[in-house]
């Protein structure tokens, strides 16, 4: 009978961490899920999804995830995968290594930042190589004093 209601129903969905307004914790966090910081946090967090930390949060930690939004503030190292998100109350005193980053006016950064590069976009079905093949060739024929249209 309980089995039945389980198989009828969708399968489980992972929810968000949540360090809620008034909690404290200490210690290190790895999570595949995304982590809402509303409270106070020591240690450091390693996180596969968004790891936000609310107006009210204070984080003093190394930070290393996807995506990483700072509303409150942050005292650490910040490692982000995909993009750090500083909004208007946002504070960050530490380092910023990121693909993207976007900076609300009203934010506190103290550090120094490191953009990863962001993988360049091809032409739809036309690989890498075939390019700089095109190029050497408009070259060669410029030179014998024909061009090729392409």
């Amino acid at each position: 009978m309980w089995n039945k209601r389980r198989q009828q129903g969708a399968p489980f969905k992972s929810t968000d961490s949540l360090i809620g307004h008034g909690g404290t914790l200490e210690g290190k966090v790895h999570c595949d899920t995304n982590l809402r910081i509303e409270g106070t946090f020591s240690g450091e967090i390693i996180c596969s999804g968004i790891v936000t930390v609310g107006e009210e949060g204070t984080v003093r930690s190394s930070i290393r995830a996807e995506e990483i939004v700072i509303a409150g503030k942050v005292y650490g190292d910040v490692t982000v995968d995909r993009r750090l998100i500083m909004t208007g109350t946002g504070e960050l005193h530490g380092n910023i290594s990121a693909a993207a980053l976007s900076i609300t006016e009203g934010s506190l950064l103290n550090g120094s930042i490191a953009m990863q590069e962001q993988p360049t976009s091809e032409k739809a079905g036309e690989p890498k190589s075939n390019m700089k093949k095109d190029k050497a060739a408009k070259r060669s024929s410029k030179a014998e004093g024909t061009l090729e249209a392409g």
